[in-house]
C-alpha cells in the first residue's frame, strides 16, 4: 500500500515512510493510494469473528507486508485491549463508549496503535526520535501515556493554555520521564499551526528526527476505523437497519475514519458531524464554502477547532463531489446552553451520565432522528464524564466517582514550559532537547 500527499500527488511513500514522517512536503496529509474493500462475508458475519481478528483484518491491507503478520496481529490487539461496549441509552438512541482505556478518551485506540507501530519501525534508529503532537483536550494524555518510556523515543506534547480540563492537563503533564508538555499561551489552532510548521522547517529537520502523533498521521487516524466495526458487531445483534453514525467533531479525523470504513463496506444509514460553536463544517454543508474561522472556547473543548486538518481527507474520500458529501454526511451545532440541557435531561431521562461531547453528540442524533423518525442510530462517547466534573456534576446535581486509576496522577505534581504561539520558540525548545 502506497501514500500519497494530499497537497502533492506525485510524492508517494510506504506506510512505514508515512507513519514516520507525519506529513509530506507543504505540509500535506497522507492519503492511501486505494480503498481496500471489506470481503462481504467479513462484513455480514461480523460477530462470528473475534474482537482481535477484526482488529487486525482492519489494519492488514494498510500495513502490507511492511510488519510481519504476528507483530502486526499483536499490535492489533494490544490497540483495543480494553471494553469498547455499545450501550443502549433509549429506543433509538445507543452509545459506543470509547473511554475504557488508559487514559478515559476514543484517542486511546489510536495513540497505542501508532506508539506500538512506531516503536517497530523505529527500533534500529540510531537518532533519538521526537513524537511531536498538538492537542485540544484528549491527544495529549494518550500520546502521552503510549509513549511513555518508549525507548529511544521523547514526545513533545502542546496544548492550549487554559483550555483544557483539570483531568486532560494532569494525563500530560504528570508523567514525565520521557513526555514534555508545552502550556502555548493561544488557542488549539495555534498549537497545530505550530507542529505543522516544525514539520516543515528544514532546518529543525536536519537536526531533530521529528514525527507527528496527531491524526494528520495516518498511523493514528487509520486504526479509528476499527471501532466502528467492533460497534457494527454489538449493532447486528440489537438492530436489523443500517445505523446512523453521530460523531462528535473537532479536528474532524474521527469522523473521517468511520467515512473510510463505510467506504470499504461499513453498513450505515447516515453520518452526522456533531459539532460545538466553532461551526466550520455546518457552515460549510450550508454554504459549500470551506472559511476556517478563530476558535471558540467551548464546554467541549476537544472539539474546539477553528481549521480542522483532516477536513481534506474527507473531501478527497468524495472525490470533491459536494452532493455527494451533502448527502451522506450531515452537520448540527449544539452550543453550550443546550450540552448542559443536554447533560442534564439524559441523566433524568435515562439515569445516563454524558460528557460535554458526548452532550453534542446526543442531542444532535435526537436532532436528525426527530426529522427521520424511521430510523436509530448511536454515538460516539469519547471520554469519560470524570474528566470534566465541573461542568457535569453541575448539570446533573451529583458527584461523579473518580476511578482510582485517576487518584494518584490527580495528585501529581503539573511539569510543563509555558511558550508563545511562536514558532521560533518551539524551534529553540526543541533544539535544546537534543543538546
Amino acid at each position: 500500500m502506497n501514500y500519497y500527499n494530499l497537497k502533492d500527488k506525485k510524492e508517494l511513500v510506504n506506510f512505514k515512510e508515512a507513519a514516520v514522517k507525519g506529513q509530506g512536503k507543504d505540509k500535506g496529509l497522507f492519503f492511501p493510494e486505494t480503498i481496500p474493500q471489506f470481503e462481504e462475508n467479513f462484513i455480514q458475519n461480523i460477530n462470528q469473528f473475534s474482537d482481535e481478528e477484526i482488529s487486525y483484518q482492519c489494519m492488514k491491507d494498510f500495513i502490507g507486508d511492511e510488519i510481519p503478520e504476528k507483530t502486526a496481529r499483536k499490535i492489533a490487539a494490544e490497540t483495543i485491549s480494553f471494553d469498547i461496549p455499545l450501550k443502549k441509552i433509549n429506543d433509538k438512541i445507543y452509545i459506543l463508549e470509547l473511554f475504557h482505556g488508559p487514559t478515559l478518551a476514543f484517542k486511546d485506540i489510536g495513540a497505542r496503535f501508532m506508539s506500538r507501530t512506531l516503536s517497530y519501525f523505529l527500533k534500529n534508529e540510531n537518532r533519538k526520535v521526537t513524537v511531536l503532537a498538538a492537542t485540544s483536550g484528549d491527544t495529549g494524555g494518550a500520546v502521552a501515556n503510549g509513549f511513555l518510556n518508549a525507548p529511544g523515543i521523547n514526545v513533545v506534547i502542546l496544548y492550549p493554555k487554559n483550555r483544557v480540563s483539570a483531568v486532560q492537563e494532569k494525563q500530560l503533564t504528570a508523567l514525565g520521564g520521557n513526555i514534555a508538555a508545552l502550556e502555548v499561551d493561544g488557542s488549539f489552532d495555534d498549537c497545530q499551526n505550530l507542529v505543522k510548521l516544525a514539520f516543515s522547517d528544514e532546518e529543525l529537520n536536519s537536526k531533530v528526527f521529528l514525527t507527528s502523533a496527531n491524526s494528520i498521521n495516518a498511523a493514528r487516524w487509520l486504526p479509528q476505523q476499527i471501532y466502528y466495526l467492533l460497534a457494527l458487531k454489538q449493532w447486528q445483534k440489537l438492530e436489523k437497519e443500517n445505523p446512523v453514525i453521530c460523531v462528535p467533531s473537532g479536528n474532524f479525523g474521527n469522523i473521517c475514519a468511520g467515512l473510510l470504513a463505510h467506504f470499504r463496506g461499513l453498513p450505515a444509514a447516515h453520518f452526522i458531524a456533531a459539532c460545538n460553536t466553532n461551526d466550520f463544517f455546518p457552515n460549510y454543508i450550508k454554504t459549500q464554502k470551506a472559511e476556517p474561522k478563530e476558535t471558540t472556547s467551548t464546554l467541549s473543548n476537544a472539539m474546539d477547532v477553528g481549521n480542522p486538518s483532516n477536513f481534506v481527507r474527507m473531501l478527497e474520500l468524495f472525490h470533491h463531489q459536494f452532493d455527494d458529501l451533502q448527502k451522506k454526511v450531515s452537520a448540527y451545532t449544539i452550543n453550550d446552553e443546550k450540552t448542559v440541557k443536554t447533560i442534564t435531561e439524559v441523566y433524568e431521562k435515562y439515569n445516563y451520565i454524558l460528557d460535554p461531547h458526548g452532550a453534542v453528540a446526543f442531542a444532535s442524533l435526537e436532532e436528525y432522528l426527530k426529522e427521520k423518525p424511521d430510523k436509530k442510530g448511536f454515538f460516539l462517547g469519547t471520554a469519560h464524564p470524570v474528566k470534566f466534573p465541573e461542568t457535569v456534576e453541575k448539570a446533573i446535581h451529583s458527584t461523579i466517582e473518580i476511578p482510582e486509576s485517576l487518584d494518584e496522577l490527580m495528585s501529581a505534581e503539573k511539569k510543563t514550559t509555558e511558550i508563545n504561539p511562536d514558532f521560533e520558540e518551539l524551534k529553540r525548545f526543541l533544539l535544546n532537547q537534543i543538546i
